[in-house]
């Protein structure tokens, strides 16, 4: 399973564009869309999901494109969770469940035996006769997860999946997209640099609705090797100094004084060394660079 986009465009009747004549290749496994608020992640997920209409550029999923008549075909392929989630308050947990199995076209049999299997794994069992408005924000999370696999989709689209869990229920719900997506394409946006570190191997990263890069997590962490480095100050006035030439990344303080990450091109003149970069830095020093 692959998409391909390419030349996508979107553009809202205000006049606003959401979509810049973006081109992407999702290939199979776990893909990890990153990006700040506003730089079109979830107008691309809903282009994705067939909710939304380019006004041009092509989109092909397994080389079927994109188009009024493919889309309920597309659709059957397809598993979604959104970022906001309201799933009928009225009905318990299970109820709920079978009741978007069976919208799915999901079999009544295989369908309880997937939930079963999914309210395990995203430790919801004890909770299946709850009513849905008794359950917490993650809780609903995790419903709305397992309501987007329970077609069993080709293409698994999830719009920030661990926001309101606790660190034990983020690394479950990571294991479960891994586990999900052998064999499958998993797109998973969120702004949460060491979920996608903890999951996938690919990723590509949006600004103002362009891309502004597609690759290995690898040589993205690459990019911000050299750049990188800590810095010792000794009160908050000079640290202030820093913050107004640099972009400072991280500062806390230290016995004598405060120690600053610092993100720059070439070493500043300042008690200073170089250490490693992160994916989070690259992250940050990609679009530091594209914003400047």
């Amino acid at each position: 399973m692959s998409i391909h986009i390419e030349d996508l465009t979107v553009r809202f009747k205000n006049g606003v564009t959401a979509i810049d004549h973006a081109d992407l290749d999702i290939p199979n496994g776990i893909f990890g869309l990153l990006g700040e608020n506003g730089a079109g992640k979830t107008t691309f997920m809903r282009v994705l999901t067939t909710v939304l209409k380019p006004v041009s550029g092509t989109v092909t999923l397994d080389g079927i494109l994109y188009s009024e008549g493919n889309y309920e075909k597309i659709q059957k392929k397809i598993g979604y969770l959104p970022q906001e989630i309201e799933l009928y308050p009225n009905l318990t947990v299970q109820e709920c469940l079978e009741y978007m199995g069976a919208l799915a076209g999901v079999e009544k049999k295989e369908c309880r035996k997937r939930i079963d299997y999914y309210l395990e794994k995203t430790s919801l069992i004890e909770h299946r006769k709850k009513k849905m408005k008794q359950l917490s924000g993650g809780m609903k999370r995790r419903v709305g997860l397992v309501q987007a696999l329970l077609n069993e989709p080709e293409f698994l689209i999830v719009d920030e999946p661990t926001t309101g869990l606790d660190p034990e229920e983020r690394i479950r719900i990571r294991n479960l997209l891994v586990d999900f997506s052998e064999n499958r394409t998993v797109l998973f946006s969120t702004h949460v640099v060491e979920d996608l570190a903890a999951t996938c191997n690919q990723l590509a990263i949006m600004h103002k609705g362009r891309f502004l890069y597609a690759g290995s997590m690898k040589n993205l962490a690459e990019e911000a090797q050299g750049k990188i480095w800590i810095c010792k100050v000794s009160d908050e006035e000079k640290a202030r100094k820093i913050e107004g030439k640099y972009r400072i990344t991280s500062k806390q303080y230290v016995e004598g004084g405060l120690q600053l990450r610092v993100l720059s091109d070439t070493q500043p003149e300042l008690d200073c060394m170089s250490i490693p970069g992160t994916l989070e830095d690259a992250y940050i020093y990609f679009t530091n660079k594209c914003n400047k």
